[in-house]
């Protein structure tokens, strides 16, 4: 009976680390998402100068735009994550 109680806690211990690992990895995910985020607002605000002054200069211009536009909308939908 001892020896499973203290395999038990052994198993208890080992399950205690893997918790803790797997909380410190979720903590640098997120440190990791949340500069993603900010570095996207950047863009999103960078996005809206550029897209004013290209949409009408050219067919390039005007492809450049749409691209500025799509990243603005990845911006929107990151903020939740900031």
């Amino acid at each position: 009976m001892k020896e499973r109680i203290e395999e038990l806690e052994i198993t208890l211990q080992n399950c205690e680390i893997r918790i803790e690992y797997r909380d410190h990895i979720m903590g640098e995910a997120m440190v990791q998402i949340r500069e993603v985020a900010d570095h996207q607002q950047t863009l999103a605000v960078q996005v809206n100068t550029l897209s004013v002054k290209y949409e009408l200069e050219s067919n390039w211009g005007q492809e450049l735009a749409s691209l500025l536009k799509k990243i603005k909308v990845l911006s929107i939908r990151v903020k939740p994550y900031l």
